[in-house]
């Protein structure tokens, strides 16, 4: 497994698969094959064309390409590629029309870009231990917290990182708690976080407390939405739910900001474990591996504030995935709005709800963690491509 930099990259949305990963891309064709270009072409397969308009890809390819020379989009989305469904073929040519240069990439989820025939295994693996068992059992042998395997494996340099990280995420909720108006992308999405910011003061603590995750979740889902600054946990469509549940507990039970820093790496390394053995791709698996796995982050992150041990911690993660399995990714217009927005707020209280859970038991349970990893990958294949963000099936068919 690589660093938990690699899970948590700092970036603009709407989609880590559909806008950061093509703005990646083209940045690496820009920088390799640019040179003496006249004209480029850009084809894009699969998911990524179907939903690509919704999701800004064609901005996020263009605003790196068309300061170098004219750049034309090509939208193929009934032709699927065999290593990924979001892949995409760069062109360049020269000043007599001939072609400088192609290549093929895929978008695989999280902002990450892979060539074609490309072995997917990290090639700067630093964990040496990829499964949680495996994790756990060194926790618990050595007396050691989630966060000090974290700490023992990358070094003092990644608390840095993770508090860059933690400011991006305090800043996306507090832009879009205040922040009105109506979403882009022509669905005539209104904002809605800082009107259940307001309507969860008038509730009593325990319905103020759920209200005001829900605000925290939609502040940074809705900043995603509009192309804002915020950090892919474990993706862009699944951001609001990890900022969210740390947030609120950061304000509401005054935990200190090293100890949220914490549990970001807690819930750093299971959604790492996710990603290596699994995928986060939505278009590759569907939505059970953007928001179930951030559920299960953030259910993972609460745990261990409120002291839970590493089996504690474990069963909230495993409750926080494996009760969104099956779950599909079929954006309305293929825009990270209908159902993604409302999803990270309704996720977000799971996360909660799982640890509290988990806090009344002892952490023994039947189906681990890791097992549920393999459920979802299987799961996710059997999954019917309709229903993986390609906007035509599911939600995506309502007119």
């Amino acid at each position: 497994m690589e660093s938990l930099r690699q899970l948590y990259k700092i970036g603009n949305g709407p989609s880590s698969s559909h806008t950061m990963g093509p703005r990646k891309a083209a940045q690496h064709f820009a920088e390799h094959y640019g040179s003496g270009a006249v004209r480029f072409e850009v084809t894009l397969y699969g998911a990524l064309a179907a939903t690509g308009k919704g999701h800004l890809t064609d901005q996020a390819i263009l605003g790196i390409l068309s300061p170098i020379a004219p750049t034309e989009i090509l939208w193929k989305p009934e032709t699927v590629l065999d290593f990924h469904t979001n892949g995409m073929t760069f062109r360049s040519f020269g000043a007599s029309g001939q072609e400088l240069a192609s290549w093929t990439v895929y978008s695989i989820g999280g902002g990450d870009i892979v060539e074609e025939g490309q072995d997917r295994t990290p090639t700067q693996s630093i964990y040496p231990l990829t499964k949680i068992k495996d994790i756990q059992k060194f926790c618990e042998e050595s007396g050691t917290s989630y966060w000090e395997y974290v700490d023992k494996i990358e070094g003092a340099g990644i608390w840095d990182y993770l508090a860059e990280v933690w400011t991006v995420m305090k800043e996306a909720v507090e832009r879009g708690i205040e922040a009105e108006g109506v979403l882009p992308g022509g669905l005539g999405v209104r904002r809605k976080a800082v009107s259940y910011y307001v309507h969860a003061a008038g509730y009593n603590s325990s319905l103020k407390s759920r209200g005001l995750v829900y605000a925290y979740a939609l502040a940074v889902s809705e900043e995603n939405a509009s192309g804002g600054r915020i950090v892919t946990a474990p993706t862009c469509g699944s951001c609001g739910i990890v900022p969210a549940v740390l947030y609120h507990l950061h304000n509401s039970k005054g935990f200190s900001e090293k100890r949220i820093l914490r549990a970001l790496a807690t819930a750093g390394l299971f959604g790492n474990v996710v990603k290596y053995n699994a995928s986060v791709s939505g278009a590759e698996v569907g939505c059970q591996g953007e928001v179930g796995v951030a559920c299960a982050m953030a259910a993972a992150a609460a745990s261990q504030l409120f002291g839970g041990t590493p089996a504690q911690i474990e069963y909230s993660a495993e409750m926080g995935l494996e009760h969104h399995l099956g779950l599909t990714c079929d954006p309305v217009c293929g825009l990270v709005q209908i159902p993604c927005i409302e999803r990270n707020a309704y996720a977000a209280a799971r996360a909660l709800d799982a640890n509290l859970y988990a806090a009344f038991s002892d952490g023994r349970h039947r189906v681990d963690f890791d097992r549920i990893v393999e459920v979802m990958k299987q799961t996710g294949h059997d999954i019917p491509s309709l229903y993986k963000e390609t906007a035509l099936g599911g939600l995506a068919a309502i007119k």
